[in-house]
């Protein structure tokens, strides 16, 4: 994982509806720039309605958040869209942006070995810096733990 105090890399990706979407976007505001396997799987799910149900909070602590996954923007607008995401979820096929935030890797899985999105979550502050990383996300609760 990426250290904290560490300038966070600069990303640029597309998101759902093929904007371009970069760090310097959130240049003042706090950023939680969340890694995730895949779209509508139920890991994956509970995280993103767990950022959603906490989105006006985050808003009112002055934090954007941001998703990036390997999905293409189709399977974006409809996991969005089925979930009512408020928030940019951004599509890196070629996990660019992944390997930069430290969020591919080696996995297990059921005893077999492959590569693959390690759960990450970075909090960026609006200087760019990041001050906190979060390897051991818990789904479910995922809003406590940048908060805490």
């Amino acid at each position: 994982m990426l250290q904290i105090g560490t300038k966070a890399p600069y990303f640029e990706g597309t998101d759902e509806n093929g904007n371009i979407i970069k760090l310097s976007d959130f240049v003042g505001k706090n950023l939680v720039l969340y890694f995730y396997p895949k779209d509508s799987t139920p890991g994956c799910t509970a995280e993103a309605c767990d950022l959603r149900d906490n989105y006006q909070r985050f808003l009112a602590l002055g934090y954007e958040v941001v998703g990036v996954s390997r999905d293409s923007e189709a399977s974006h607008r409809k996991f969005i869209a089925k979930y009512e995401l408020p928030f940019h979820l951004v599509s890196d096929p070629e996990h660019k942006i992944l390997e930069a935030y430290e969020a591919w890797g080696e996995k297990k899985n059921y005893g077999k070995v492959s590569m693959g999105t390690l759960r990450t979550t970075y909090v960026i502050d609006g200087q760019g810096i990041i001050v906190d990383a979060i390897g051991k996300v818990d789904t479910k609760a995922h809003t406590a733990q940048i908060l805490k």
